[in-house]
């Protein structure tokens, strides 16, 4: 597996930003945080790859302000960079259920795009990599972690809901189960500072 070194990562998304700044930019890096952090209670995944594809799994959008464009401009790119393991998750971790018509947002990709993409996730077998950074993506908000519902009534309240909106809360639910029984406790113990974010609390 190859992916970008930390320090690497962080220049990617440094650069991003000077292209297209945005809250999109703190999002991506506490995913990256998450990622690093559960992955390294897991004995199975590298932090290090995981810190990665979570900080540049939104990476598309130094392209400027797409919907699901952002995830084809950042599976172009990170292949361009000789990443592919990065690149797919730049369109896996919009899909929890791997189905072109679950995405909520404008399709505004060309023709041929979308295509692709209805092909790309019909035949996609996803891996534990895939899975935690959706899970990471659901874990991250632009001012720091938050619990999953959090994320999910921002992301509705943003852009809308669809008829499949149900089942891929449900697919998010069960990402979290999943790591949870992997790493044999909550996911939100292994997330540092999360009380002060949610609950406004801090131990200092």
């Amino acid at each position: 597996m190859h992916f970008p070194a930390p320090l690497e990562a962080e220049a990617l998304l440094d650069e991003a930003t000077a292209h297209n700044p945005g809250a999109w930019v703190e999002h991506s890096r506490f995913a990256g945080q998450a990622a690093r952090a559960i992955a390294a209670h897991t004995g199975d995944l590298d932090p290090d790859a995981a810190y990665a594809f979570g900080t540049l799994h939104d990476i598309g959008r130094r392209s400027g302000v797409y919907h699901l464009r952002h995830v084809m401009d950042g599976y172009r790119y990170l292949l361009e960079l000789g990443y592919p393991e990065a690149a797919r998750i730049a369109i896996t971790h919009s899909f929890p259920l791997p189905n072109l018509d679950a995405y909520i947002g404008d399709f505004d990709c060309s023709a041929e795009d979308i295509a692709f993409l209805r092909h790309f996730l019909k035949t996609v077998e996803y891996t534990r990599y895939d899975r935690l950074i959706q899970l990471c993506d659901a874990l991250a908000a632009p001012t720091g972690f938050c619990l999953v519902e959090q994320r999910m009534v921002d992301v509705a309240l943003r852009y809308g809901t669809n008829a499949f909106m149900m089942d891929k809360w449900k697919a998010i639910f069960d990402l979290k189960e999943g790591f949870e029984t992997s790493i044999g406790c909550s996911i939100y113990s292994v997330l540092p500072g999360i009380e002060a974010h949610v609950f406004g609390y801090n131990h200092k």
